[in-house]
């Protein structure tokens, strides 16, 4: 109860809402990084060189473990070819290490992958096109995840499970602005999903391709709409997209649909953002429905779920907004609830698993000493349903009793240039 009531008197923080992508008089451009400069279009060189990491340390009480790790390290090489044309990259380095041949079973495994690549068409102040490896606006983290953007050690877990942020695919995608409503909007079209990949309780995670020999015989379409109202922002956005990219005769021997979206996958997602006074709040709310969930898990036993949903809110405030000898700082003060359940609604051939549904209470500090690092420190309590006896298959004698209560403590650090 202790840690409870220390949790909800920490409720009150956030850093201030970074919109680089487009800018209208309801919203306030920020340049935190080179990137955003090359993005704004005012980049003073061709070639510009940005990036940004963390690492952290956790300690999971139920298992009595600690662990440390670089969790990401990015390097982002971009270039102005002139006024119309640039070149977004970022490669990801996670978990310092990767290494040929080796499997983890955890979320400490190393991977080195291009977080995106992709050119961008000026048509004018107000439109471009994207066309390369790029993250489709979904949600809130997926556009804007820099560790100095968001409270919390951990990235919010409703967009890690749910919206599988970052997510980002190959496709085209064209975005821009209205000339007299603060609205922007974006329309995508990008490869779809690989069902072969999903597995139970990852939701849709491991359909991903990231860039990499992507099935394109389906493809998926994403769209959305962001209005600004005086210190609110507002976002609407969906997706549609096939997750069975195997060609005729594969799909036909496992009694499953083809085409361009065949087996289709639905997202929604709607959010919204305040920033005033030291004072901010984030909330957001999103659902995934797969009707075709029963083909899959008989295609490829991965006992996956028709319905999946969760959201978020978060409540936060500057504990140094009102100081003059530290107004260039910012201490951070916030806490952040969570729900979700990647088994809302199952198939018939489906296995219910009360782990993944989850609640989360999450609160702590974030310390800027400048706008481009932070210092983090955060609780988080973890509130699961019961674990399935049938899911549980040749256990380790070693292996702890699960508990539907836990508690993780999180120190980390974090940087963006």
């Amino acid at each position: 109860m202790k840690k409870v009531i220390l949790c909800l008197a920490a409720c009150f923080a956030a850093t201030p809402l970074l919109y680089a992508q487009q800018f209208t008089p309801a919203q306030q451009l920020i340049l935190r990084t080179n990137e955003d400069s090359l993005n704004a279009g005012v980049a003073q060189n061709k070639t510009v060189v940005s990036g940004y990491g963390s690492a952290f340390y956790q300690r999971n009480f139920n298992d009595e473990i600690s662990r440390a790790t670089l969790e990401r390290a990015v390097l982002f090489i971009g270039h102005r070819f002139n006024n119309k044309i640039s070149f977004f990259s970022e490669m990801e380095l996670e978990n310092a290490v990767v290494s040929p041949g080796e499997e983890s079973t955890d979320n400490f495994k190393g991977e080195l992958a291009m977080e995106q690549a992709y050119l961008r068409f000026n048509l004018n102040p107000r439109q471009y096109i994207v066309a390369g490896l790029f993250t489709p606006r979904i949600g809130i983290l997926n556009e804007n995840h820099l560790p100095v953007n968001f409270n919390g050690v951990e990235r919010p877990l409703v967009e890690q499970y749910i919206i599988p942020a970052t997510w980002r695919e190959l496709g085209i995608g064209f975005y821009g602005r209205l000339r007299r409503l603060p609205l922007n909007y974006s329309i995508a079209l990008l490869n779809g999903l690989d069902a072969s990949g999903f597995q139970h309780g990852t939701g849709i995670v491991e359909g991903r391709a990231e860039g990499s020999g992507a099935f394109a015989n389906n493809v998926a379409a994403t769209a959305s709409l962001q209005y600004f109202w005086q210190d609110f922002r507002f976002q609407v956005s969906g997706y549609i997209g096939g997750t069975n990219g195997a060609n005729k005769r594969r799909s036909d021997s496992l009694q499953l649909s083809h085409g361009a979206f065949a087996q289709p996958l639905y997202l929604g997602e709607a959010n919204i953002q305040y920033a005033r006074n030291g004072f901010a709040f984030k909330a957001i709310g999103s659902i995934i429905s797969y009707p075709g969930a029963a083909d899959i898990n008989k295609a490829y036993a991965s006992n996956v779920s028709k319905v999946m949903y969760g959201a978020y809110a978060e409540l936060a405030y500057n504990l140094l907004e009102k100081s003059v000898q530290y107004k260039e700082q910012q201490l951070n003060a916030f806490a952040r609830y969570e729900l979700f359940d990647l088994n809302s609604a199952i198939p018939g051939n489906a296995i219910y698993d009360g782990t993944v549904k989850q609640q989360h209470l999450v609160a702590g500090f974030s310390y800027l000493p400048i706008p481009n690092v932070v210092i983090k420190a955060d609780v988080r309590l973890m509130h699961t349903g019961n674990e399935n006896p049938a899911l549980v298959i040749n256990p380790s004698p070693a292996r702890i009793p699960y508990k539907t209560n836990n508690t993780y403590l999180n120190v980390g650090i974090g940087y963006a240039f």
